[in-house]
């Protein structure tokens, strides 16, 4: 089933959408859940929010790239399941070490003096990543958006681990000194 054609079961309020969707796009929203949470019984409850969350949002919204539409949905819910386990201290509120890997590359959140505008620092994101190989931009995002192990992404770059680290070292000090130079850190 073609994205135009699943956007129109949902624009009828058709109930085949969120089989069809489960179809096209659960094994890529429970791989980037699991990632995420770390756990697949949670991956596959976050999987049924996702699908309950785009049933109410579409419409109004008519989303021009579906996969990207899913995979965003997908994460945030998972960083608010995180959020939420943190606060209830059920354990397992600890965000990907992935994300500690970045830290250092970015502005620290407990200075306000230091904090950007999330704005700001998303479109100077996005400036850098249009700067970069296009492997070297696939590496990065797979990495930081998807969660993918490094040993994953080697693997399907035909690269070794140690040249896969080397290059995200390499793209996150370049991403330093761009948000350095654009006065963002």
């Amino acid at each position: 089933m073609t994205d135009a054609e699943l956007l129109a079961l949902y624009q009828a309020r058709d109930e085949r959408a969120l089989t069809e969707t489960d179809l096209a796009y659960g094994k890529l929203c429970r791989g980037l859940a699991a990632r995420i949470l770390g756990d697949r019984q949670d991956a596959e409850e976050c999987v049924n929010d996702v699908l309950l969350k785009l049933w109410n949002a579409i419409p109004p919204a008519e989303p021009e790239n579906m996969t990207a539409f899913v995979s965003a949905v997908t994460r945030n819910l998972c960083f608010d399941r995180l959020a939420s386990a943190k606060r209830k201290k059920r354990g397992g509120g600890m965000l990907p070490a992935v994300l500690d890997e970045l830290a250092p590359y970015l502005a620290s959140e407990d200075d306000p003096e230091d904090c950007i505008d999330k704005i700001a620092l998303q479109e100077s994101i996005a400036r850098f990543l249009g700067t970069l190989s296009k492997e070297s931009r696939m590496i990065f995002l797979v990495r930081y958006w998807s969660f993918q192990p490094i040993a994953e992404i080697a693997k399907q770059h035909g690269a070794t681990v140690g040249s896969v680290k080397m290059q995200l070292k390499r793209v996150k000090e370049k991403l330093r000194t761009h948000l350095e130079k654009e006065g963002l850190l």
